[in-house]
């Protein structure tokens, strides 16, 4: 098969759409597959002309909160806007791209009807508008702001602009959005059509000229009067093919090539097709893309079924194609016109969807009412034939290519090449356990898209679950309303999905903050062999950055401490004696440590600050670039060195204060730590502790050994830290460049503290005041503890100092733990959930993970509509009688106090269309912005006589805020000049129809 390529090819990587009589996509091409018809017959007139149209389910309903429109503001958005910001956010969803993420440029280019909605239901409504609504209609209602419109509410920073060239505008938004991506104006293009009219009845959908007779579109059919109307839109998401391929996106199918021109005056009349015209900008489409015609067995036709256009449509192809080839009968053509009629601006993005489709799965839909082929039309001695039955497309030795056409009426010709998707490489192996990631704005949303995606996993469409969890990381908004599950596979995944009440799913509001992460470091571990070894196994990053510090300790050991911390099985008994050495015991959890941490830190959860404890102050000191790593495990191995030259001792650990503990000890026991303000550690010789144990629990009080054979940080460490001192003045120390508590301080370390070597030789010798340092740092900011390191006393501690603190332990080790993996996504799942950001990318450095089409969001849409006032009634004030439930804020609703609370609430509740407005609800969380703003300040200034700014406002954003300074206002004014505060006029600034 020749897939050769010239450089120029743009993938198709995500496509939307909204169809008459479809719910989806899917949906649309089951319909067109099965041959049916989605138009809806409407009446028969006087002359019996049958008249039919395709029309749009629920256009006045949208999710206005979803996208920051107050209830005033959906009103009059044109139902156009509404769909394109949908079916772009849905695109951009289905292609696995967050905009708000994405750093590369978005381009959009759409062809957008007339609104007809403005005409028959805003303009013929003038009490509907006031004088200052003005701009703010036009950006509501004009076709030309849909593009930009959906570039600001979607983050979209390339090219954005409105093409308008009748019936051929959406094919040629997607040739100019191809263009720009060739010239790299930007990296990704939305290419669209949309054209709802409104009203959708038989007097509206299609202009009585093209109308058919009989209410069919017969393409190409002898029978032929015409087509019939119909409102719709279609999206797609355009790339550079090798950016596409490069990215592993789901590329549906290629344009290969593109041209546009215009027929110029050489043909009838203005709104005549062209022979020549239609024969050039083919011929060019063919000669840019460099395909042979005879390549090409498919061609989506404009097809518009009249008498005129489609035998000049046919014979214009036809000439195209003689110049390569004489070859008769080998090209199929259809129109998805006969399907639904003619979309208007929305009809080339029709047609072009359709056939991306059948590109990708290969199968030709049949183009509806062909009996008896057009005599105008020469077919047998053509290349093509009409397709008018379901079809496989399965051309020998060559890919499926396709032509599409799209003529508009002035003159505008535009035709593509469209050639099926190359084979991605192999996708890699993936880790043993999966983390999926959900959110929504609401609640009731974020149960929808756990439902939705739960149902969608059923359908055994043969999805990697892999590429379902990096799908979902990276390739959707992150909203407040979040949820997270570990899976172990797809069955797993389903189970929990349609099962919310699962311990297993956590579910959490993520409220927008400045939350900093803190790195705990433990001390040493009672069970090493073997920990992290699933980590050691399947995280490339961890076991890279472990191997390095083996090799770096082997000179320093002897031996090969991986070996010993990961043994074989014949070997592990061995390994176990061995790790009691402090030496190899301290070596191994500082690397466990430095290796989650960095893990991690990759992962882009780097810390505000840290704190250790004992050993885990060293990894703190590492981190912080005090020690080089050579030099830090230099440090670890002489310490252990040193420590097995002591006598041996105990520790114990006892539930009392520091001060009441310290009562019962002499001075061959210290205080070793003090970890909460009622648990203590001490340390000393065997005989020393053994007798300390007898007293206590003669008093009854509670204690329990430590598993060490060693006294630390008791009197037996004085013998060694002159050496351990004279040591580290051989390293090099450097000031911290990631702050960290002392726990020898209980206080930050300063840079004097932390390259002193007398300091660390104090810090092996003197209790580690982990209770005051973790006390420090609760005291300067809302921060989150991790524990990084084996087991989960230390989070323990912190729970114990504070029940309300954040805090989680990276492997805990729990009894309920299935996996080291599972218990790490469940954890990064849980900080996802608090609002951390995570490094996705470098999450999946060592995988090559798809994008992949899931579910998207499910909008909760609601009606807003401005009905057309009927002609045997009065114009109404439509905005006096529609008010909408207030929304569901951040805070409780509080009603109006006072007078002036109160007159400022009835101006918000007006201008922003909700029912009642609170004295704390939030201007801007209501859908205000600066155009509101504007209208705002206007109506207070003359109800409440007061000089208000728009910088007011946004400084003052409720109501009981602005209440205030009103009342600061009034208290500088004379008390002879204070106005009194005039009620408000619900008519002022209304618009007569004069005006």
């Amino acid at each position: 098969m020749n897939l050769e390529r010239n450089g120029l090819e743009i993938a198709v990587i995500g496509m939307s759409g909204r169809f008459p009589g479809s719910d989806n996509l899917e949906d649309f091409w089951q319909k067109l597959l099965e041959g049916k018809e989605l138009t809806t017959v409407f009446s028969q007139t006087n002359d019996q002309k049958t008249k039919a149209g395709a029309i749009l389910k629920n256009v006045e309903q949208f999710d206005a909160l979803f996208f920051g429109f107050n209830p005033r503001e959906a009103e009059i958005l044109d139902p156009q806007h509404r769909l394109f910001l949908e079916c772009a956010w849905e695109t951009l969803e289905i292609a696995g791209y967050d905009s708000y993420r994405e750093k590369r440029p978005i381009g959009v280019f759409a062809g957008v009807g007339l609104s007809t909605y403005w005409i028959n239901n805003i303009y013929a409504n003038t009490k509907t508008l006031t004088i200052k609504d003005g701009l703010q209609t036009i950006m509501g209602l004009d076709k030309d702001y849909v593009p930009t419109l959906a570039s600001y509410k979607l983050n979209l920073t390339g090219p954005s602009l409105s093409v308008g060239t009748a019936c051929s505008s959406s094919l040629v938004a997607v040739h100019l959005a191809c263009q720009s991506l060739l010239s790299g104006e930007c990296d990704m293009a939305l290419a669209a059509g949309v054209s709802v009219k409104i009203p959708q009845n038989e007097n509206n959908l299609c202009p009585d000229e093209i109308a058919s007779d009989d209410g069919k579109c017969r393409a190409f059919d002898a029978k032929a009067q015409g087509t019939t109307g119909g409102n719709g839109i279609g999206v797609v998401l355009l790339k550079r093919l090798e950016e596409a391929i490069a990215d592993r996106d789901c590329i549906h199918a290629v344009i290969k090539g593109s041209a546009m021109n215009n027929d110029g005056a050489m043909k009838v009349g203005y709104t005549a097709p062209s022979e020549t015209g239609q024969i050039k900008v083919i011929k060019a489409a063919q000669m840019i893309a460099e395909v042979d015609p005879e390549t090409i067995t498919y061609i989506e036709a404009h097809g518009i079924g009249t008498s005129l256009g489609d035998p000049i449509e046919v014979s214009a192809m036809t000439t195209a194609f003689r110049s390569s080839t004489q070859k008769t009968g080998f090209c199929a053509i259809g129109s998805v016109k006969t399907n639904l009629g003619h979309l208007d601006a929305a009809a080339g993005i029709t047609g072009f969807i359709k056939t991306v489709l059948a590109v990708k799965e290969g199968l030709l839909p049949p183009s509806l009412h062909f009996e008896t082929p057009n005599p105008q039309i020469d077919f047998e001695n053509s290349p093509f034939f009409v397709n008018h039955q379901l079809t496989p497309w399965k051309p020998q030795n060559m890919p499926r290519r396709a032509g599409v056409n799209a003529f508009g009426i002035g003159g505008t010709n535009v035709h593509l090449i469209l050639e099926e998707a190359p084979s991605l490489t192999p996708n890699s192996p993936s880790r043993s356990h999966q983390l999926l990631l959900l959110s929504a704005k609401t609640p009731t949303a974020l149960d929808t898209v756990t439902r939705n995606l739960g149902n969608y996993l059923k359908q055994d469409r043969g999805l990697n679950l892999a590429d379902v969890a990096y799908t979902l990381q990276v390739g959707r908004k992150q909203f407040n309303y979040r949820r997270m599950l570990v899976v172990k596979d797809t069955d797993d995944a389903i189970s929990l999905l349609n099962n919310n009440n699962s311990n297993r799913i956590i579910s959490q509001e993520s409220i927008d903050s400045d939350r900093s992460i803190i790195f705990m470091f433990p001390g040493l571990a009672s069970e090493l062999i073997n920990k992290a070894k699933e980590l050691y196994e399947q995280e490339s990053f961890f076991r890279k950055t472990c191997d390095h510090c083996f090799t770096l300790l082997k000179p320093l050991l002897g031996l090969d401490l991986g070996k010993i911390l990961y043994p074989d099985p014949q070997d592990q008994d061995t390994a176990k004696n061995q790790l009691k050495q402090p030496t190899l015991s301290q070596a191994a959890v500082f690397i466990i440590e430095y290796t989650l941490a960095q893990l991690w830190m990759s992962w882009g959860i780097v810390p505000e600050a840290m704190i250790g404890h004992g050993i885990g102050e060293y990894v703190a000191a590492c981190l912080a670039n005090v020690f080089s790593l050579e030099d830090a495990l230099k440090l670890v191995v002489k310490q252990g060195q040193l420590i097995e030259e002591l006598t041996p001792g105990s520790m114990l650990s006892v539930n009392l204060s520091s001060e009441k503990i310290q009562t019962f000890l002499d001075n061959t026991v210290s205080i070793a730590a003090i970890n909460t303000a009622g648990y203590c550690v001490v340390s000393g010789t065997k005989e020393a502790i053994e007798k300390l144990a007898n007293t206590l629990t003669q008093q009854k009080i509670t204690y329990h050994y430590l598993s060490h054979s060693q006294g630390f940080n008791s009197p037996i460490m004085d013998s060694i830290t002159d050496s351990f001192t004279t040591f580290v003045k051989t390293l090099s120390l450097n000031p911290p460049k990631i702050p960290f508590i002392s726990t020898l301080t209980g206080n930050w370390i300063t840079a004097v503290e932390a390259t002193a070597p007398i300091y660390w030789g104090r810090q092996l010798r003197q209790p580690v005041q982990f209770y005051d340092g973790i006390t420090h740092l609760l005291n300067s900011q809302n921060y989150l503890f991790l524990e990084v390191g084996i087991g989960s006393q230390l989070t323990t501690f912190v729970k114990e100092i504070n029940p309300d603190i954040g805090v989680l332990s990276l492997l805990d080790y729990s009894p309920k733990q299935e996996s080291e993996i599972a218990s790490m996504l469940q954890k990064l799942g849980q900080l996802w959930l608090a609002g951390i950001e995570i490094n996705w990318n470098n999450f999946y450095q060592e995988e090559n993970r798809d994008r992949v089409p899931l579910p998207t969001y499910p909008f909760e849409r609601q009606k807003y509509w401005i009905e057309p006032p009927q002609l045997n009634e009065l114009i109404i004030d439509h905005h006096k009688n529609t008010a909408y439930p207030r929304p569901n804020l951040s805070n409780s609703y509080v009603a109006p106090r006072n007078t002036t609370e109160s007159i400022i609430a009835e101006i918000w509740q007006e201008i922003l269309g909700f029912e009642k407005v609170g004295i704390y609800d939030n201007f801007l969380e209501l859908g205000g912005h600066s155009l509101l703003a504007t209208q705002v300040t206007s109506r207070l200034q003359d109800s409440l006589q007061i000089d208000l700014s728009i910088q007011d406002l946004f400084e003052c954003q409720t109501i009981s805020d602005i209440a205030s300074l009103v009342e600061k206002f009034a208290s500088h004014k004379s008390n002879n000049q204070v106005s009194k505060i005039k009620s408000i006029s619900r008519d002022a600034y209304r618009l007569s129809n004069q005006k």
